[in-house]
């Protein structure tokens, strides 16, 4: 039986990790519809469209499939794409700050996903203002540890390319930038020879509430039920987590 139920749970684990590689290839195809639609096909000239065509590609997205969504969202195929972007503020547990970013062709239904994502996951939603405040565009670049590469080192690349701090994650080293100087910052990572994982404009929050293990559970609960959601493109907090508490939650896994 201890083998039976083995496979079971190794077999239930690849389910929602397939599930969730689904969900996030249709987000990102999203994005580079939009992109195309705003800025064109011509790579060249939209950078926006190639910083979503880089997290695709970084993600394992088909190529096949990456180009047809260019190709849709600039309009080349006849089909229709039509987005609109709405925030939603809210709690989590404990007083901890969300900011639920959605892309959607159906208002209705993102509103009801959020809703609904919050009640049953001990959130309560919030005013407008109430939560966005504490909230600022950035450009975060997420770059990997490598034995060769060390904090300054990434420092010295992008210091004069416009990046306003570099902290240390652990297992990466996040880039801050003014959200308009984040393709100039990404370029000059690259021309010095370094890798990134990501790059995009995130709301970064100024204002952090440390949390407890127990705490942080419930809002990872609650952010997964929002990302659930088709609509639901990104969710930003203010939740911070020590050391300790990060290695308690690892232990979960």
């Amino acid at each position: 039986m201890s083998g039976h139920s083995k496979w079971a749970t190794t077999k239930h684990k690849k389910a929602v990790i397939d599930q969730r590689r689904a969900k996030s290839f249709a987000k990102l195809i999203k994005n580079i519809e939009v992109a195309a639609k705003i800025g064109g096909a011509d790579l060249s000239g939209n950078p926006t469209l190639v910083d979503a065509v880089q997290k695709a590609k970084k993600t394992s997205v088909p190529i096949d499939n990456i180009n047809r969504a260019v190709k849709r969202g600039a309009g080349l195929t006849g089909e229709s794409v039509d987005y609109a972007t709405i925030m939603y503020e809210g709690y989590a547990p404990s007083g901890v700050a969300l900011l639920i970013e959605c892309l959607t062709d159906n208002k209705n239904r993102a509103a009801a996903d959020v809703r609904t994502a919050m009640t049953r996951n001990g959130g309560t939603m919030g005013d407008p203002g109430s939560v966005a405040y504490n909230f600022t565009r950035k450009g975060v670049i997420v770059v990997p540890h490598a034995d060769d590469l060390g904090e300054d080192d990434v420092l010295l690349a992008v210091l004069d390319a416009g990046a306003e701090e570099v902290n240390d994650r652990g297992e990466s080293y996040e880039v801050l930038t003014e959200a308009s100087a984040l393709v100039a910052t990404r370029s000059a990572l690259q021309e010095a020879g370094i890798d990134y994982d990501s790059a995009d404009v995130e709301f970064v929050a100024s204002v952090h509430i440390e949390a407890d293990a127990e705490t942080a559970r419930k809002v990872f609960r609650l952010i997964d039920a929002l990302e659930d959601s088709d609509d639901v493109q990104n969710v930003y907090t203010n939740l911070d987590l020590s050391a300790e508490v990060q290695a308690e939650l690892a232990d979960d896994e």
